[in-house]
């Protein structure tokens, strides 16, 4: 291994949640052109390069790579980025990789979108033929049949034919290595994150039913057929392909919302919505996405000691209108006023003793109120 990364491209605020884009063997970013603007507007969107693809070093992967050694450049770009768990979304090869991740890293990846891939790729055979082929004559010949094999019709993206055209032969042969040996069928019951399958109708690579068997075996996953998408969809259909992913990466907004009604109560999350403008709108999205979205949903900790430490801090750094409106939401997560005291007491050790003061007066008024209202 050399230390050096995957090409990329990074866009959308450094702050929102992060979307990883992978492409499919042949191609580099600009698959994602037309799609990712879009997706930047709420996400941090990375876009990578295959191995020998685009601007991508071909001494990253070696002959009789696996799609695994893939992942792993993908998360060591991760982790150059600082990212630790993102959502991610791959064509072809790069749904394959993003299939892998879930299965053996899930820990990493907060939610799958498979576009025009599979969890195998009708066998060894076709693509160690291809692998031989390309390592002998190169990647001409193949260039010239690529629009046959990535669009519907007519339909063509040069700048992808060229890239095609372009790819070191010896690291596309050693991408043909990784989906001849690639297989997960027998995994795919493992994913348990949020997973979007998306098919072309048109696609004679990985057609429907590839999409369908893994749609059927990942619990909960959801399935989307383009008409009129070949292999390439982002390319060719990207308005369906973006309502689709929209669709799916907005569900962690959708569940924030639900548990930031869970424990802040109706009241309070209703008046925050009136108050929304068009200027705290992104504001009030990354709090329902980030906050409750990610964070409070995390089953590593329940919700009594997410209130413990949720109390602690905001007694810390003095925020007792935040406090108040804590206070009640630890009493939906099944806090006792004693154990709320027990947190202030514990805040007089390690906060100081006048934050405890202003804790437990805003405290003792809050649980005065509830008193009064059960009365």
């Amino acid at each position: 291994m050399t230390g050096k990364l995957l090409n990329h491209r990074s866009e959308g605020p450094a702050s929102a949640p992060p979307l990883l884009l992978g492409p499919s063997l042949g191609t580099s970013y600009a698959l994602w052109d037309k799609v990712a603007p879009e997706l930047s507007i709420s996400h941090r969107v990375v876009r990578w390069d295959l191995p020998g693809h685009g601007g991508s070093p071909a001494e990253l992967i070696r002959p009789g790579a696996r799609v695994e050694d893939l992942a792993g450049l993908v998360l060591d770009l991760a982790d150059a980025l600082g990212v630790e768990r993102f959502a991610y979304a791959g064509v072809s090869l790069g749904g394959a990789v993003g299939l892998h991740l879930a299965v053996h890293h899930p820990e990493r990846v907060s939610s799958l979108a498979v576009i025009c891939s599979s969890a195998h790729f009708n066998g060894a055979k076709p693509w160690q033929e291809r692998a031989e082929l390309v390592r002998r004559e190169g990647l001409a010949g193949l260039a010239e049949s690529a629009d046959a094999r990535w669009f519907a019709g007519d339909f063509t993206v040069p700048e992808l034919v060229r890239d095609h055209r372009e790819a070191d032969p010896g690291a596309y042969a050693a991408c043909c290595d990784a989906l001849a040996a690639f297989d997960l069928r027998e995994r795919l019951a493992d994913i348990r994150v949020p997973t979007l399958l998306i098919a072309g109708r048109e696609d004679p690579a990985t057609p429907p039913p590839h999409l369908r068997e893994i749609a059927d075996a990942v619990r909960d996953a959801t399935l989307v057929e383009i008409p009129g998408a070949s292999h390439l969809a982002p390319a060719q259909c990207p308005e369906a392909v973006l309502t689709a992913l929209r669709a799916h990466l907005m569900g962690g907004a959708r569940r924030g919302m639900e548990v930031r009604r869970e424990v802040l109560g109706d009241a309070h999350v209703d008046q925050a919505q009136a108050r929304q403008t068009p200027f705290t709108a992104r504001f009030q999205d990354f709090i329902s996405r980030y906050a409750w979205g990610e964070i409070w949903t995390d089953p590593t900790l329940s919700r009594r000691e997410r209130s413990m430490i949720t109390l602690t801090a905001l007694v810390a750094h003095g925020h007792y209108d935040e406090l108040a409106m804590h206070i009640r939401a630890a009493r939906r997560n099944g806090l006792t006023p004693e154990e709320i005291g027990a947190v202030l007491l514990q805040t007089a050790v390690y906060c100081g003793v006048p934050a405890a003061n202003s804790a437990f007066a805003t405290a003792q008024r809050v649980l005065a109120e509830e008193a009064e209202d059960s009365a």
